[in-house]
């Protein structure tokens, strides 16, 4: 996965620290690795010391001036087939962020905010990141991975007012026990919710232990969030509905023809893009696939409007998972289970889990020769977990004798997620 990246994205300059410095050792492309040592960590030859070159002296050249159009992130979007997808993102998506920050999640001046997203997703990159600062406000950030009890103590010892994270933390808080009451003890204001949408229960939770109001956003890496319960706007909010368009976006539900169709009918949400000026997205970076149609963008994802304008999420019209607010393309799954010399064929789907909206599941054809095991499961999860990011490696393996599939040879996922929401 990073070599992919690293290679496609032409990567000059790697910034990591040392417990992540082995990945980069055995990749084809050698950028330059700057590294952040802990106390004791030797560097490796070759490698630049973060805190060395921190203290050498500022540059004094001004600031390069760029266009509207001059991407500054480089981000890749997985899909059901190939390698991921470029997503350059340019400064002109800039307004559209600062809108997000301020209309949605209702970021004030002077507030504490903590959004838990992993930085390495767009939902943490633009909006943990990028949004924050746009607005000149205090983001925070927890390097170890989310707990409901680590959560809580973070957010009471910094007097987090704006909280965003996706739905599984919020369902985690709840689970663990550990949330009830919670309200006398922090100082949440407002708390978001992207990524998959929340459930009356969390939501009535939330409110009543956390103290506050839990609003549904959605987007895209192509074109950050479009679609919310907006904290700062005046709408009725409705439990199970994404809410309304994002200033300065329409949003349109589209049948098989491309044609707008009338609320209460499902259909393919789409960006009406000569009427969005805060679009950004310009199509991906090397061409991998067209997405966009008769002057709209498609997001794949299936909706219902509503008559007062409002949104329902009604799933997704390909074959993408959606695990703990990520979205996972199944052949990144179905390609690294491959790497395993026991594994003939692979094929991935989203399994239901009341935690994490989805886990995945991985069907395995083994090779003449070996056995299917509990022992060999662990194995390709492991060999999963070294390629790919933690969220990406199938929680459950189920070895088969044979993967359905079309007269062409296409997998039939729709039957494997049927059989997977069955076990």
């Amino acid at each position: 996965a990073l070599d992919y990246r690293l290679s496609r994205a032409e990567t000059q300059i790697v910034i990591t620290e040392t417990s992540q410095r082995s990945k980069f050792t055995e990749l084809a492309r050698h950028p330059v690795i700057i590294c952040v040592r802990g106390e004791g960590d030797a560097l490796e030859a070759g490698d630049l010391d973060w805190q060395t070159l921190m203290q050498s002296e500022p540059l004094t050249e001004p600031p390069v001036w760029l266009p509207v159009e001059a991407p500054f992130l480089q981000m890749f979007t997985s899909g059901t087939v190939g390698k991921p997808k470029g997503v350059a993102v340019a400064l002109n998506a800039l307004p559209a962020f600062w809108l997000y920050q301020r209309l949605a999640v209702d970021l004030r001046p002077g507030e504490r905010f903590w959004n838990m997203a992993d930085p390495g997703w767009a939902y943490g990159l633009y909006y943990a990141i990028t949004g924050p600062l746009l607005l000149g406000a205090t983001t925070y950030f927890m390097q170890a991975p989310f707990s409901a009890e680590g959560g809580l103590a973070f957010m009471e010892r910094h007097r987090i007012d704006n909280f965003a994270a996706a739905p599984t933390a919020y369902r985690m808080l709840k689970a663990s026990g550990l949330g009830e009451g919670a309200f006398e003890r922090l100082n949440l204001r407002v708390a978001s919710s992207a990524g998959e949408p929340l459930n009356t229960e969390v939501v009535g939770w939330v409110a009543r232990e956390l103290g506050c109001a839990v609003m549904d956003h959605y987007g895209q890496t192509e074109t950050g969030m479009t679609c919310c319960n907006h904290h700062a706007l005046a709408h009725e909010v409705v439990v199970g509905s994404v809410g309304f368009p994002l200033p300065g976006y329409r949003l349109a539900v589209l049948d098989a023809e491309y044609r707008e169709l009338p609320p209460g009918e499902p259909g393919v949400l789409a960006v009406d893009i000569a009427r969005s000026p805060a679009h950004f997205f310009a199509g991906y970076t090397w061409q991998e696939k067209q997405p966009c149609v008769e002057g709209y963008y498609l997001t794949g994802d299936v909706v219902v409007a509503e008559p007062d304008g409002r949104f329902t999420f009604a799933g997704r019209d390909d074959d993408i998972i959606t695990t703990a607010g990520y979205r996972v393309g199944p052949a990144d799954v179905e390609n690294a289970v491959l790497v395993h010399p026991a594994v003939a064929e692979s094929a991935a789907v989203g399994k239901p889990d009341a935690l994490r909206g989805e886990i995945i599941k991985a069907y395995v054809v083994l090779r003449d020769g070996h056995v299917g095991s509990d022992e060999l499961a662990e194995e390709i999860r492991a060999s999963v977990r070294q390629r790919l990011s933690a969220h990406s490696y199938p929680r459950e393996i189920d070895f088969v004798d044979s993967l359905p599939k079309t007269p062409s040879g296409k997998i039939q996922r729709f039957l494997l997620r049927a059989q997977a929401r069955a076990s």
